[in-house]
């Protein structure tokens, strides 16, 4: 990918890996557990995009950054959890940085390798949720995007813009600016509103 995509996903993978440590912490992992869970919240949905779209070897495997940001990342937050922990709010809106971030490279690394409008913009909404998606798994969580967060569609939305952006020639920064802004906008807006997607009523059918 071009330097300036590189450096957007290398600081969504460090923020990303934040979250993810920050859930083994407070799961009372070892030290070991928490860089696990901030290597695959970091690097998960890249990983998965990657493999699905046969770039191989994924770029966490093929870029010694890739695995020395999470690293870092998780360190960093196990040496410092009581700190970070206190910034919940502010590690929720990193959250949604890193979410509008890998939204927009998942889509374009997607249509760099060949795919379709629509499958690049679903392999950009992968990007940004499935690390979320396998941390919550690997710590006894229902994920993030099954409770009734605006935390996928926001993604999609963004992935969405940075495709159309990418087929019409428009600037890489201009369309990175274009689809994260309005991911990250939407997402801060349900964090700020209390928006919740529809959840079912009543009791279960049978």
């Amino acid at each position: 990918m071009p330097g300036t995509l590189v450096s957007i996903d290398l600081v969504g993978i460090f923020v990303f890996a934040i979250s993810g440590a920050l859930v083994g912490v407070r799961k009372e992992l070892d030290v070991f557990g928490v860089l696990v869970l901030a290597g695959t919240t970091g690097l998960g949905g890249g990983f998965l995009r990657d493999v699905l779209i046969d770039a191989v070897p994924p770029a966490a495997l093929a870029d010694w950054r890739y695995l020395m940001v999470p690293v870092a990342a998780g360190l960093l937050t196990f040496a410092y959890h009581p700190l970070i922990g206190r910034m919940e709010n502010m590690i929720n809106v990193f959250d949604a940085f890193g979410l509008a971030l890998f939204c927009v490279t998942g889509a374009t690394k997607a249509l760099e390798h060949g795919l379709g409008p629509l499958p690049a913009a679903l392999m950009g909404m992968l990007t940004g949720i499935g690390g979320g998606m396998l941390r919550d798994l690997l710590a006894g969580r229902v994920p993030v995007v099954f409770r009734g967060e605006i935390y996928a569609t926001p993604a999609l939305a963004g992935a969405a813009i940075a495709v159309v952006g990418t087929r019409a020639d428009l600037p890489v920064l201009a369309v990175a600016l274009a689809g994260a802004g309005v991911c990250l906008t939407w997402r801060l807006l349900a964090m700020w509103r209390g928006w919740r997607a529809p959840m079912p009523s009543g009791p279960a059918s049978v």
